[in-house]
């Protein structure tokens, strides 16, 4: 938290990669792509292939928090009161701590910008639809908006994979040439990387050719040590057997 929520670190990188992203799609809007950043029906992570752009209009798709919004009241309720995440409580954030977020560092000038190429703009988010009022108002009070449920904010409960994202994600493309994606899960970008895989299989997911391609070039992360599924893994997962160090014994005289 301290680093997401207060240090320059976490929004030097924040700014890092919305100028990537806004300069990528730039790019993108002048040379037309022949197809979409979302993996189409049936692909696999190992032999990846998109949905067709067509002719439609572009679009950029986004998670919304801790992607463009900073739930700033919620996690200092969690900072100072440590408790296990609680699920009545977040629906309750949802719906009463609108006022109390913050837009990511860059977020604001990178969506305006966005539009301005005749980009649209797309939030994707695990939000509720039983809170669509609420988040949209969020989301619109931090100066991101505008936020339209249904047509440009789609949500968990919009269709019958509650929060998985590739149901929404298949609507959103079937409308729009989606040139970029910005999220802090891998789940932002396709639900093919929490298909059962552990810590390090999922890591490892991340640096396969050609996927790894996409990183910084169609799909964009914003930093999130907080809390989500990257926080998985014991000893064994995250530290190879062959790397692991200890200090030599000191002999004293």
């Amino acid at each position: 938290m301290q680093y997401l929520y207060g240090s320059g670190e976490g929004s030097a990188i924040s700014l890092q990669a919305w100028r990537g992203l806004t300069g990528y799609v730039a790019q993108q809007v002048r040379k037309r792509p022949r197809d979409s950043v979302v993996l189409a029906s049936g692909a696999t992570l190992v032999a990846p292939s998109f949905v067709p752009c067509g002719r439609k209009p572009f679009a950029a798709v986004f998670d919304v928090d801790e992607t463009v919004l900073l739930n700033l009241g919620f996690e200092y309720s969690e900072a100072a009161n440590p408790r296990p995440y609680d699920e009545a409580g977040w629906q309750a954030w949802e719906k009463t701590g609108a006022d109390k977020v913050a837009a990511v560092p860059g977020a604001v000038d990178a969506l305006n910008r966005l539009r301005k190429l005749g980009v649209t703009v797309v939030f994707n988010t695990n939000r509720s639809a039983g809170s669509a009022a609420q988040t949209s108002a969020a989301i619109e009070g931090a100066g991101l908006g505008p936020a339209v449920h249904g047509e440009t904010m789609f949500l968990s409960g919009d269709d019958a994979l509650g929060s998985k994202k590739d149901g929404r994600r298949a609507v959103i493309s079937a409308k729009y040439c989606v040139l970029a994606m910005g999220g802090d899960q891998l789940g932002d970008f396709s639900d093919l990387f929490n298909a059962g895989l552990a810590p390090s299989p999922r890591r490892d997911a991340t640096l396969a050719a050609p996927v790894v391609a996409k990183w910084g070039a169609g799909w964009f992360v914003l930093p999130n040590p907080v809390y989500g599924s990257g926080l998985k893994g014991g000893f064994d997962d995250v530290f190879p057997a062959d790397k692991r160090w200890a200090a030599p014994a000191t002999t004293e005289k």
